[in-house]
């Protein structure tokens, strides 16, 4: 579903790049907020079984509510694709959005621990085998669901006319969701169900607090120093798990600086993806929609992570180099800083091929001459243009309210034409120069990399163009919306039509001049005149793929090195606590995302790019200083001497027990 998310705030509630950007990571943060609620349930009231079953219910259900919200009916009154009633279709987003957050998180830390749940102690072979299909399943999913999504979206379904089809790319995900709900509880007879044991996240902030309040209580007193702050926690709790809170806030410390890299790595379902939208996806006779290209990323996840299990690492150690968990996830970092330095570069090129249009003090216009001879046209204080026949000039830029043209016709013909700030216009100069006109062109680049179409008649009798039910009657018709492809158009008067064919791109605005010598016996290919208003994205989605390498070489190399090392670093009960902590680091990314969205207002995206890039070199030189002072510690260890050492204490305390009874003198009944 987040394959198409931010394209549905864009372009169906049309909310702005930056808007659509916050919402978006604002959902993804929340996503990795509410594990924490959803451990907490699990482990201390519901269960894992009946904690997956009651929130993937809600699940479904929010699922269910984004697909309601996509319907529209549209009618001639909002046929540019608006909602009809856009308060009701942000609420319904908004709700369905807030019970998929709360769904998907509580089920994240239920979901691995139940399966794991389902193996002895002796069952080491199986567990290890039931997690890597696991992990095979969740990029397997991502895969498809990055391929399938926008392929749903990109069908046409609508009452009144047709649309992108969002209701099917939402409604599709509740429907699989609500079956595998169905299939999970259907085995419920066969599961292992381990009961409640409470929730050591809860034990590690109440013993942390109390800490905390009994130094603070104490601070004024001549109490004698102790080690560790942490230690003030021993009047109350055992040393065992004040040892094991002191080495899980050792590697809480080194989260600090990890959001920033979430902040960067999140952006490929956001800003890559709105990025892409600029961008030709046509691979041969394979296009590719925006929202596909995050295909790579689990495609190269599943090849990179074996290749650098089985050939970059162990290449390094037979080299030498000590390439230590923290070293690669320093590593990790710097590559993702790198995909956004590859990001702007791509920006750079798609901007170099952007339409400059007129600032709100300035119009622009375009001359076409649509009579069968050329004509010199002079447009005061501009230069004399000679036109040939159906030709058509560049933009010319107006500082003025109006302009003054002059033609060498015989006589010579002067016109006047008011002009509006900020939109550009053409000048049509028909067979009869006297009777010229202005229409006015689009200003903005298509969406979604479709196409604006429109025709101009130079015909002397009606003329209408027929497309797919959409009819245009001369001199100028309205600009249609196209997607990639070829199409064919219908060119007719009450007698005689003719028909022709173009294959469009992606991104461009077209004007199709009618020369006033059509041939009708002839095909209408070789008489109907293109003139581009807008150019079409020439910059190729394939420039995207060394970013999104990048990025996955830096996912790979930090987050599954991440994970290894926050489990090798917890004690034994605690790996729950890091795994929350490190889920809410990707939530605290996504709210730095969305703050620098809201507040940055970079009038250039590959400046953005540029400044995330430039704060995680800075965040990965602090995390490679905080690394170097870092001790790998052995938690099983340090478990087992505490243990050793409380073991002690007990029976020093019974031998001091049995020597005072002894002590005691016994008296006769």
């Amino acid at each position: 579903m987040r394959a198409v998310l931010v394209l549905y705030f864009r372009y169906f509630l049309r909310w702005d790049d930056d808007l659509a950007t916050s919402i978006y990571h604002a959902f993804v943060a929340l996503c990795y907020l509410t594990p924490i609620l959803g451990a907490i349930v699990a482990d201390s009231w519901l269960g894992k079984f009946k904690t997956i079953i009651y929130l993937s219910i809600v699940y479904a259900i929010g699922q269910i509510v984004m697909a309601v919200s996509a319907i529209n009916d549209i009618t001639d009154a909002n046929r540019d694709g608006t909602p009809d009633n856009m308060t009701v279709h942000v609420a319904l987003a908004m709700i369905g959005l807030l019970l998929i957050a709360l769904g998907t998180g509580g089920i994240k830390p239920c979901v691995s621990a139940f399966g794991g749940d389902q193996f002895d102690d002796h069952q080491v072979r199986q567990r290890s085998t039931f997690f890597s299909v696991f992990y095979l399943c969740i990029n397997a999913g991502s895969l498809l669901s990055t391929l399938i999504t926008p392929i749903l979206r990109g069908q046409e379904c609508g009452i009144h006319t047709q649309q992108k089809c969002y209701p099917l790319a939402f409604g599709v995900p509740a429907a699989l969701m609500v079956v595998s709900l169905v299939v999970f509880i259907a085995g419920s007879e066969m599961y292992i169900k381990a009961a409640p044991k409470g929730n050591i996240m809860l034990d590690v902030c109440k013993c942390i607090g109390f800490a905390v309040k009994n130094r603070f209580r104490h601070r004024s007193k001549h109490y004698p120093k102790r080690e560790h702050w942490l230690d003030w926690a021993s009047d109350k709790y055992d040393k065992l798990l004040i040892a094991q809170i002191k080495m899980v806030l050792k590697v809480l410390f080194l989260y600090i600086p990890l959001p920033m890299f979430w902040t960067l790595f999140d952006q490929k379902g956001s800003r890559w993806t709105l990025q892409a939208t600029t961008m030709d996806g046509t691979f041969g006779s394979l296009v590719l929609q925006p929202d596909q290209m995050q295909t790579v990323n689990p495609i190269l996840i599943l090849t990179l992570v074996p290749i650098m299990d089985r050939v970059v690492y162990p290449l390094i150690r037979k080299c030498g180099f000590n390439f230590t968990p923290l070293k690669r996830m320093t590593v990790g970092m710097f590559l993702a800083a790198m995909a956004f330095v590859s990001a702007a570069l791509v920006q750079v090129e798609i901007d170099k091929t952007l339409p400059v249009f007129p600032s709100s003090s300035e119009s622009q216009v375009k001359l076409v001459n649509m009579a069968s001879y050329p004509l010199q046209v002079t447009t005061s204080p501009q230069e004399p243009t000679v036109l040939g026949s159906m030709q058509a000039s560049e933009y010319i830029t107006f500082i003025d309210e109006q302009m003054t043209v002059y033609l060498n016709t015989t006589p010579p013909t002067n016109l006047t034409f008011p002009l509006t700030k900020g939109k550009r216009q053409t000048l049509v100069i028909p067979v009869d120069p006297s009777t010229a006109y202005v229409v006015s062109d689009v200003t903005t680049k298509p969406e979604q990399g479709n196409n604006e179409v429109r025709f101009v008649n130079g015909l002397l009798e009606e003329v209408n163009v027929s497309y797919y039910g959409f009819r245009r009657v001369s001199p100028v018709s309205d600009y249609i919306l196209l997607p990639q492809g070829e199409h064919t158009f219908n060119i007719s008067n009450s007698m005689q039509s003719c028909a022709f064919s173009r294959k469009f791109g992606f991104g461009g605005a077209y004007t199709f001049l009618i020369p006033s010598t059509l041939n009708w016996t002839k095909n209408c290919d070789h008489s109907v005149v293109e003139v581009e208003d807008i150019k079409p994205n020439t910059v190729h989605m394939a420039l995207q793929i060394p970013q999104y390498f990048l990025i996955t070489a830096g996912e790979v190399v930090f987050s599954v090195t991440g994970l290894e090392f926050s489990y090798s670093q917890a004690p034994s009960n605690m790996k729950a606590v890091l795994q929350a902590g490190w889920l809410f680091t990707v939530a605290v990314g996504n709210f730095i995302v969305l703050i620098v969205a809201e507040l940055a207002k970079l009038p250039d995206k590959w400046a953005e790019y540029v400044l995330f890039a430039s704060l995680l070199v800075a965040v990965c030189i602090i995390f490679s200083i905080m690394a170097y002072f870092y001790t790998y510690i052995d938690p099983a260890e340090i478990e087992a001497q505490f243990r050793h050492e409380n073991n002690m204490e007990s029976e020093d305390k019974k031998k001091k027990s049995l020597e005072m009874e002894e002590k005691v003198p016994k008296t006769k009944m």
